[in-house]
């Protein structure tokens, strides 16, 4: 397969959020924690990140100290029901973006509208949706960043070393099995804080069309 064209080189880049109170106290709490953070920026305005593996709680806490700390100017998305009253107008300001995971139709096409709209923007998911194990990732990410023509960062936070990194950069091909390969490769050997709990890193078979009904004859 023919890898997906690229977008043009922006004249815009994603920015690093400016020095500040909310970046120097992160940092120190990771610190205290015995936690560190850093990033390699991307040649590019608009990405999308996938955090894995997510197995725990503390995952979005130190993930948004993480955040904090390196200024990376990330949006997510979160269950719909964590941002009613009080917490909601706190999580929008925090870039989280609310999703009612039961009716998900429209919601690739409401995203790719933002990634259109926006000259910069990045998306940070966690592709595994849950904490429980599952035998696959949810493959929204990736079809975002296709039809978005947007790199895709491979952000670990590994317990073992404890160590919150977003290194690598992936332009995806259109070939599930290399651009999975490729993934697979990034995230070998981190490890999460609950090991047992991290999901294969594959798509679910898409299944079969039904067969029409027999004719009558």
């Amino acid at each position: 397969m023919e890898p997906a064209p690229r977008a043009a080189a922006p004249s815009v880049r994603l920015g690093q959020e400016p020095p500040g109170l909310r970046r120097w106290l992160a940092t120190w709490i990771l610190s205290r924690l015995g936690w560190t953070a850093r990033i390699a920026w991307p040649d590019a305005a608009r990405v999308v990140v996938i955090v894995y593996p997510h197995t725990s709680n503390w995952d979005f806490f130190l993930g948004y100290l993480a955040r904090l700390s390196m200024g990376l100017p990330a949006s997510w998305i979160g269950k719909h029901t964590i941002f009613r009253w009080p917490l909601g107008p706190l999580l929008r300001r925090m870039g989280g973006i609310p999703v009612d995971r039961a009716h998900t139709a429209g919601l690739l096409e409401a995203l790719l509208r933002e990634f259109e709209r926006r000259p910069t923007m990045c998306l940070a998911l966690a592709p595994e949706g849950t904490r429980t194990r599952l035998d696959h990732l949810k493959s929204g990410f990736y079809r975002l960043a296709l039809q978005a023509k947007v790199p895709v960062g491979l952000a670990w936070l590994d317990f073992a070393r404890r160590e919150i990194v977003l290194e690598t950069w992936l332009h995806l091909t259109g070939d599930e099995e290399v651009d999975l390969g490729r993934i697979r490769q990034a995230y070998q050997g981190k490890v999460g804080r609950h090991p047992e709990k991290a999901s294969e890193i594959r798509f679910r078979p898409e299944r079969p069309a039904a067969a029409p009904p027999p004719g009558r004859g």
